[in-house]
């Protein structure tokens, strides 16, 4: 047991109160405070951490409650990462935004422990991150060490399963890429516990290409082209009669802003397209097209017969 002065952190209430043991204790900042106890860790006496970061294995990491710089000046108890004494004094109140820069080495975290940047959660390597112990970036799951996933214990990046090592996958415990089920070790399945890539069906019936083959092929690349935005700004001198009276406020924004039909878009991309390139889209294996208008809403008739 020692006796001499140690400099430390103390985290309280919002009031300045704490309740270990469900003992109330008032304490004001600044202020020294004694008790007539042999201290003991977890027991009795005033406990502090040496490390702020410690702190916030004991007490909630909320920024409505009280942080202090501390120096212990009585006898002195210590185990693992706390300690306690019989007499404390509280120097001062450690501001908030202090306190997220003191026990993070990245900037701009809110959590803790983070040594990224720009973290909500703690204990993040990456940046960006919702969740906790990430080393990639933008995830709001636990325990990632890829990019933008969504769940937990992903190796990989953009997954919204759970202990993939590969990405896009939306099952769990996959070491492929983008598959739907669970426990595959390939890529691009919807069932479980596959090791190759499977065949896939194109406009409803069997085909010999599998997802990676769609993917690799011109005709994924020219439909990807397809414009996505189905709106346009029309400034107010190129607005109709009809146009300005249904929309008055095109005085103050200087026009409105279109909802263009998703079928005239995709029509129009359709005709801008060369012969060659339709001719792509026609030969894919099983091309119906009147399934091809359901899912699309191009009509491909009159250009090149299908």
């Amino acid at each position: 047991m020692a006796n001499k002065m140690v400099k430390g952190f103390k985290v309280f209430n919002p009031d300045w109160t704490c309740t270990p043991g469900n003992n109330f204790k008032q304490y004001t900042c600044p202020g020294t405070f004694e008790e007539d106890v042999n201290v003991k860790v977890y027991s009795r006496g005033m406990h502090f951490c040496k490390n702020l970061v410690d702190c916030f294995k004991y007490q909630s990491f909320d920024p409505e409650n009280k942080v202090a710089e501390v120096i212990a000046h009585g006898e002195i108890d210590e185990r693992d990462n706390k300690c306690c004494t019989n007499k404390l004094e509280i120097v001062r109140e450690i501001p908030w935004s202090e306190v997220l820069e003191r026990v993070n080495q990245g900037k701009g975290n809110t959590g803790n422990r983070n040594t990224g940047n720009l973290n909500a959660g703690n204990r993040n390597a990456g940046d960006w991150n919702a969740g906790n112990h990430n080393t990639g970036d933008c995830n709001t799951g636990n325990h990632n060490t890829g990019n933008c996933n969504t769940s937990d214990c992903n190796t990989g990046s953009c997954n919204t399963g759970d202990y993939n090592a590969g990405n896009w996958n939306t099952g769990d415990c996959n070491t492929g890429n983008r598959n739907a089920g669970d426990w595959n070790y390939s890529s691009f399945n919807s069932g479980c516990f596959n090791t190759s890539e499977h065949k896939i069906l194109m406009f409803d019936e069997p085909s010999d290409w599998t997802y990676r083959d769609w993917l690799n092929s011109k005709a994924y690349w020219i439909l990807f082209g397809m414009p996505k935005v189905v709106t346009t700004w029309v400034y107010a001198c190129d607005m109709t009669d009809e146009e300005k009276a249904a929309h008055p406020e095109h005085v103050t924004t200087g026009g409105y802003l279109k909802k263009l039909d998703e079928k005239d878009v995709a029509q129009d991309y359709w005709n801008s397209l060369s012969e060659n390139q339709k001719q792509i889209i026609l030969s894919l294996p099983n091309f119906d097209k009147e399934k091809f208008y359901q899912c699309t809403g191009i009509r491909v008739d009159g250009d090149i017969d299908a």
